[in-house]
């Protein structure tokens, strides 16, 4: 063979090798060298070149962790669990004896053999709690296969964090609460003595730390992407074309629905979170409503809001605070907000369309929905020209169309009856409502369709 042809080849194959990721095993599949047990009681073990983790009653989540921690790299590793054993691998995790006495926390990569299929979600250990369940990305809830061994792929680098299971994209999060820690595996607290003896098992784990930057997946088929830092716009949000609609920190873009300012009572602004200040339950009587100072026709509006005990509040949309100068709230559609276990309101309307989540006093949302009274929520409302749909947490629970003759049957049955053109018109203020009771506001995002 010619020697220029034979080092061309040489040129190619180096070239070739040099292209692909620095991978380093993080298991050398003999013994738990590197390794080190956190919290629990739960045994692991080394068998066929696989770690098996087997759960144990009466002990907490035990994890088996590194001893060293990484930063910025892209994490492989397959994995196997039983049938009803809930799992999962922590990365960039941390065990402080100031927090919690040491109790593991930190990201999660969820393994979860379940009917709800949440693997490949990411769950923030002893923290957040969920950051990207997987009804963000329902497709991908498929990826998993039950009984047989899956291959994982997580990309941390920077504020970007994103997971795959078998080569299908599952989760995608930006997010800057750590950005160094361990890397662990968990098994699972168990409550139930059928359960003990239960496997999960992992391995070929290895890892990539060097031109992580180089080796990322490209985004050209990336999951949706959950922004879980507070009040900002991601890289990726900003190309989509959202923006925020309160900063997080003035009251920039909002005014009192009947005034031409901010109301100087009734609402502040406190670490990064708009509260609306309990006044003994009346509607609009303290503050006031508060509303964008320009309109909005075709968007999606998204809103995490946090509710106290007993509260009342609502999200509007097409609102026209011309429409009422007297006593009461501004009119328009509502995302109702509301503690339906306490709140006398649940009780009224029809069908329960006063209830959390419903279109108020139009159409009731399900009872059975995505809610948690001690966290923040996430209400998102989409309008496309006639069409809008109202979101909690991820899942549709409701939608309708305006502007034809069941949109003014609806209305004529309701409270909303002598308000001429209710709901129908083409663009309005967005507004969140003072009830009287104190709910919070953050992360008030707005995405403008054409």
């Amino acid at each position: 063979m010619n020697k220029n042809i034979l080092l061309a080849i040489l040129l190619l194959f180096t070239a070739a090798i040099s292209a692909q990721e620095k991978w380093e095993p993080l298991f050398n599949g003999k013994n738990l060298k590197g390794w080190k047990k956190l919290n629990g009681k739960a045994e692991y073990k080394v068998v066929d070149g696989t770690i098996v983790g087997i759960s144990k009653m009466n002990t907490p989540n035990t994890f088996l962790a590194t001893e060293k921690n990484y930063g910025d790299f892209i994490l492989e590793f397959d994995f196997k669990v039983d049938d009803g054993l809930n799992s999962g691998v922590q990365f960039r995790s941390l065990s402080l004896k100031d927090y919690q006495n040491g109790r593991v926390h930190g990201y999660q990569f969820e393994i979860d053999p379940a009917a709800r299929a949440w693997t490949g979600g990411i769950y923030d250990e002893a923290r957040r709690n969920w950051l990207y369940p997987m009804t963000v990305n329902p497709p991908a809830r498929t990826a998993f296969k039950n009984g047989q061994w899956n291959k994982a792929r997580i990309e941390a680098i920077g504020s970007s964090i994103r997971t795959w299971v078998n080569g299908i994209a599952c989760a995608n999060i930006w997010d800057d609460m750590t950005l160094e820690g361990f890397i662990a595996l968990q098994v699972h607290a168990i409550g139930d003595k059928a359960q003990e003896g239960k496997t999960v098992s992992w391995k070929d784990i290895r890892i990539c730390t060097t031109d992580v930057e180089k080796y990322k997946t490209s985004d050209a088929n990336d999951a949706p992407q959950v922004n879980c830092i507070v009040n900002t716009i991601s890289p990726k949000e900003a190309k989509e074309g959202w923006a925020l609609l309160w900063d997080g920190k003035t009251t920039n873009g909002w005014r009192g629905a009947k005034i031409s300012n901010f109301p100087e009572k009734g609402w502040v602004v406190d670490n990064g979170i708009l509260k609306v200040l309990k006044s003994g339950g009346g509607e609009s009587t303290n503050g006031g409503d508060i509303v964008t100072t320009r309109k909005y026709k075709n968007f999606i509006l998204s809103v995490d809001f946090k509710i106290t005990e007993g509260a009342n509040s609502g999200i509007k949309y097409f609102v026209n605070p011309d429409l009422n100068k007297g006593e009461g709230s501004a009119i328009g559609c509502e995302f109702q907000i509301l503690d339906d276990d306490k709140h006398p309101d649940a009780k009224l309307g029809v069908r329960g369309n006063r209830k959390l989540g419903s279109l108020y006093d139009l159409i009731p949302a399900p009872e059975n929905k995505p809610f948690n009274k001690k966290e923040f929520n996430t209400a998102v409302v989409v309008v496309k020209g006639n069409k809008v749909e109202h979101w909690l947490n991820g899942v549709k629970i409701l939608e309708y169309e305006r502007n034809n003759d069941m949109w003014k049957a609806l209305v004529n049955y309701s409270k909303y009856r002598d308000w001429p053109n209710f709901g129908n018109t083409a663009e309005g203020n967005i507004l969140l409502q003072d009830h009287g009771d104190e709910v919070w506001f953050k992360n008030v995002k707005i995405k403008e369709l054409k």
